[in-house]
């Protein structure tokens, strides 16, 4: 990707898209299968929270302790109320990239390497790409519909198409899974779905 654009306003209605479709979880729905190979969705709303978490500590200057990151922090916390612990992380990292010069603060970010660090506009777009297919992720567990305003899917298929794709994505703890073949005519959040290993058409067993 060459220069990103401020994508925080698409961003934050991916979070809060996301952060109203984990408001219908209830504790009995955390042992359901997600998306994500080998989570339950206690294992992945634990993640999300630690995830804005690190983000927004990064944020804030705080992010090379790997410690922030960890999902084992908030999971007994998402276990006794996985929307109200979601909805405050969520919060927490909306407000960071909220704050004055964050576009182009370094971010860093522990998880991707020793030392690995980005300008904001740019960790942010790793954000906003997560959160708008976590909040899937979550909606496909449960049943429930996710749908978002079409500006914020054009806003990121140029950016979940950069993702780059290889062997690698099918190793432990990778990101995304390999990426699936996108037929013609589809829609464009489909197109996301497929580059970052997910099946649109994924359901519960």
């Amino acid at each position: 990707m060459h220069t990103i654009d401020d994508l925080r306003p698409v961003h934050r209605t991916a979070v809060e898209s996301s952060v109203e479709v984990v408001a219908a979880v209830a504790t009995d729905d955390l042992r359901r299968p997600t998306p994500c190979a080998g989570w339950n969705l206690a294992d992945l709303l634990a993640h999300m929270t630690a995830q804005h978490r690190g983000f927004a500590a990064a944020a804030r200057g705080n992010g090379a302790d790997l410690a922030v990151w960890d999902p084992a922090t908030v999971a007994d916390r998402v276990a006794a109320d996985p929307a109200s612990t979601y909805a405050a992380a969520a919060a927490d990292v909306l407000d960071a990239f909220a704050a004055d010069g964050v576009l182009e603060t370094a971010f860093a970010l522990p998880e991707l390497g020793p030392g690995a660090s980005f300008p904001g506009a740019l960790a942010i777009a790793f954000h906003f790409v997560d959160y708008v297919v976590h909040g899937w992720d979550v909606a496909r567990s449960i049943g429930a519909d996710f749908e978002l305003p079409a500006g914020v899917v054009t806003a990121v298929l140029p950016v979940a198409l950069a993702v780059p794709d290889g062997e690698f994505r099918a190793g432990e703890g990778a990101a995304f899974g390999p990426a699936i073949a996108a037929d013609d005519g589809l829609s464009d959040f489909d197109r996301v779905l497929l580059h970052l290993g997910r099946s649109p058409a994924w359901a519960p067993r």
